[in-house]
């Protein structure tokens, strides 16, 4: 049974939204800075999926994606993937704010199950999010690969 518990993030990039969407929602993008062979088609419907090679200080390998559920640039992305447990899938929405020159970026994720592994899942989320976004901005403020 999924919960109400969710994971919610809200972090201002100094770019414009186009930018911030290419770089969370194409390969090219995902692959400059997160991942090594990505693969994206941003439309509702269509796929994503996410691949890890020795990646952050756990040299962490792997992969996880699933189904796009809508995409309008520049504005908001959203997708079902697996939980870390690889027990179920959970929803991921992004939304896109422009603000002067900066955008806020929004990541909520929910569907967590209520249990003792959607707890684990749900905190495993919470601090990879953080760690992302604050890649996320780097990369595009500054060109900095994580």
């Amino acid at each position: 049974m999924a919960t109400h518990r969710r994971v919610d993030f809200t972090i201002s990039v100094r770019a414009g939204p186009d930018r911030v969407y290419d770089a969370l929602t194409t390969a090219k993008g995902l692959d400059a800075w997160f991942t090594k062979g990505a693969t994206v088609e941003a439309v509702a419907g269509g796929s994503i999926w996410f691949r890890w090679e020795n990646w952050g200080s756990h040299a962490y390998s792997g992969e996880n994606g699933g189904l796009v559920l809508e995409a309008r640039r520049p504005n908001r992305f959203a997708f079902r993937w697996k939980v870390d447990s690889g027990a179920y899938e959970t929803t991921v929405e992004i939304n896109l704010e422009q603000r002067g020159e900066e955008t806020l970026v929004r990541v909520v994720e929910y569907g967590f199950e209520e249990s003792p592994v959607g707890m684990k899942d749900l905190l495993n989320r919470a601090s990879g999010w953080g760690h992302v976004l604050t890649l996320l901005k780097f990369y595009v403020e500054h060109g900095l690969r994580g």
